[in-house]
């Protein structure tokens, strides 16, 4: 059997989250976190504003989505370079910032 994919996702709140800050980040992360090795899966976008329901969870801005094929690629993006610029360039824009991995 082989092993598990990684499922990372992250959603970040922003600071400003007028419409032009959404799409900056949401650019920042096709940019930045589309390049490394090991991604299965890719996607960036903001929240859905159509869907409303009692067991939606809004307290975000922007969704970021990564399948990696293994923990190992994972943690190896954690440390890229790549993946370090866009923390540096874009931090000061979160006001939070949430993450959820798991194996798929």
């Amino acid at each position: 059997m082989s092993s598990p994919r990684l499922a990372h996702n992250v959603f970040f709140k922003l600071k400003d989250p007028a419409p032009a800050k959404v799409q900056e980040l949401v650019d920042a992360c096709k940019k930045y976190l589309n390049v490394q090795p090991g991604i299965v899966f890719f996607a960036a976008g903001s929240l859905c504003a159509e869907l409303d329901r009692p067991v939606n969870d809004r307290d975000w801005h922007v969704g970021l989505h990564l399948v990696f094929v293994d923990k190992a690629a994972h943690d190896a993006y954690q440390d890229d370079a790549t993946h370090n610029k866009f923390i540096e360039e874009n931090k000061p824009s979160w006001a939070a910032v949430r993450v959820f991995d798991s194996l798929v």
